[in-house]
């Protein structure tokens, strides 16, 4: 027995959960033909159904916004180094 867990990319899931999702074959049918367990695929199509309503909605996540946000970091972290270096320098010295 293996001892690392199989990881499944997204589409996979996906794929196997929307086939248990049209009930065409039972959990046991697709669990031996993808070789899942029937609980995992059941586990699956829960999320699929769940999270379905979130394919329509109308906010959608703006692909540059992980941009501006890493970028926004980079100015935190800059600032936040000019302001420690102030500190040290500027406050520590008598007048």
């Amino acid at each position: 027995m293996s001892s690392q867990r199989k990881r499944h990319s997204a589409e996979f899931k996906a794929k196997v959960a929307l086939e248990a999702a049209k009930d065409l074959k039972t959990l046991n049918e697709l669990g031996s033909q993808y070789n899942l367990h029937p609980s995992q695929i059941s586990q699956w199509k829960a999320t699929l159904l769940s999270e379905i309503s979130t394919v329509f909605s109308k906010q959608k996540k703006n692909p540059d916004s992980t941009k501006k946000i890493d970028d926004l970091h980079r100015v935190i972290g800059e600032v936040t180094m000019e302001r420690d270096w102030l500190k040290k320098n500027f406050i520590s010295k008598p007048c």
